[in-house]
């Protein structure tokens, strides 16, 4: 049972409703292929973007289940520059150029559909007129690039080692003086350093990570089984290696996870916290682990991790022991051409070796 899935497949259904029905129809048509965080995404995107026509005047409204068909085959590609100049600019719709690509992808994406493969009664598209067949889309960044944003804000080699050490023994001393901040990490100094251990020593994701269970752990073949990205197969969880290293980690948390955490006996949940004014333990958040992870970064002298960052971290330190292909299939990429930004990482990695 994917958690995160079942979510968003809930708020998927809460809020398709709210859409234009030709919306709904392509939402039907792209359910079976693609996951119900991908499509809420989606419908996210179209929210902003009906309620901007409406803003503009290019659409009457009065609610975004009301914009109509003509009212998308009208507009010019003028309408189109605005709304992403609007994304740029909008104080509360401000996005990275990458974002702005991906929205107007998913833009593409229901325009096609209606124009190309959906049809009225008498067989003709329900779109008579695409604008969006005219914006090209350019890939926002190549893995070279990707590669030099992060050189200098991953961990490096040894560096792996201390951060994990840092956690289990020596954040302690950070906080000595907020009474707390020292209960709260000791408290779950056992639980983070195993969550730490386990993602650098497996690159899995923040999502991954959250998804899994107690049985989804093989300690003799160092194997977990997790939800891979992209893979909308609810009925199989993907088998990821971890190294050596993180055993011990996972060994002493699952010692004490039921008793530390009053785990109940219906909670699967392998990593878990006492929310307040609870008595027992239920599965954390990803808000809750990403946090988890910039608390200690800081204090580490290293404030521009993340969660992604780790997992970053362990590709590179991957990367340098092994193929382009065998990182890929850790790492559960659809594309090589992702796995390609650990090539670049790693040729600045080897000759700062070469210096030393």
């Amino acid at each position: 049972m994917n958690i995160i899935k079942i979510k968003d497949r809930q708020e998927l259904d809460r809020r398709t409703p709210s859409m234009p029905w030709y919306v709904e129809k392509f939402i039907g048509y792209k359910l079976p292929d693609l996951s119900p965080s991908s499509l809420l995404e989606y419908v996210r995107d179209y929210e902003i973007f009906f309620s901007w026509l409406m803003a503009e005047g290019l659409a009457q409204g009065p609610a975004i289940r009301d914009v109509q068909l003509e009212e998308l085959e009208r507009l010019h590609m003028d309408s189109i520059d605005n709304f992403k100049m609007f994304l740029a600019t909008s104080r509360e719709h401000s996005n990275s150029r990458t974002t702005i690509t991906r929205k107007l992808s998913s833009l593409r994406s229901l325009f096609h559909y209606l124009s190309q493969i959906a049809e009225d009664d008498q067989f003709y598209p329900l779109l008579k007129r695409n604008v969006m067949a005219k914006v090209s889309i350019k890939r926002t960044s190549k893995p070279k690039d990707t590669a030099a944003k992060l050189e200098g804000k991953l961990l490096q080699e040894q560096e792996i080692d201390e951060f994990i050490r840092f956690i289990n023994e020596d954040y302690a001393a950070e906080v000595a003086g907020n009474k707390q901040a020292l209960y709260a990490y000791t408290h779950n100094r056992v639980r983070d350093t195993c969550i730490i251990s386990l993602i650098l020593n497996s690159g899995i994701r923040v999502s991954e990570l959250i998804n899994m269970n107690v049985d989804d752990i093989d300690l003799k073949k160092k194997l977990i089984y997790v939800y891979r990205k992209g893979n909308n197969d609810d009925t199989f969880k993907t088998p990821v290696y971890f190294r050596q290293e993180a055993t011990r980690e996972i060994q002493q948390y699952l010692s004490m996870r039921d008793t530390h955490y009053k785990a109940p006996k219906r909670e699967k949940a392998l990593f878990l916290a006492i929310a307040n004014g609870k008595k027992e333990g239920s599965r954390m958040t990803k808000r809750a682990i990403q946090e988890m992870v910039i608390k200690y970064a800081k204090r580490f002298g290293k404030p521009y991790l993340s969660v992604h960052k780790l997992r970053h971290s362990f590709a590179t330190d991957y990367y340098l022991r092994n193929d382009l292909y065998k990182t890929q299939e850790q790492l559960g990429h659809a594309s090589p051409d992702t796995t390609q930004i650990y090539a670049h990482l790693t040729d600045k990695t080897m000759s700062e070796a070469i210096d030393k």
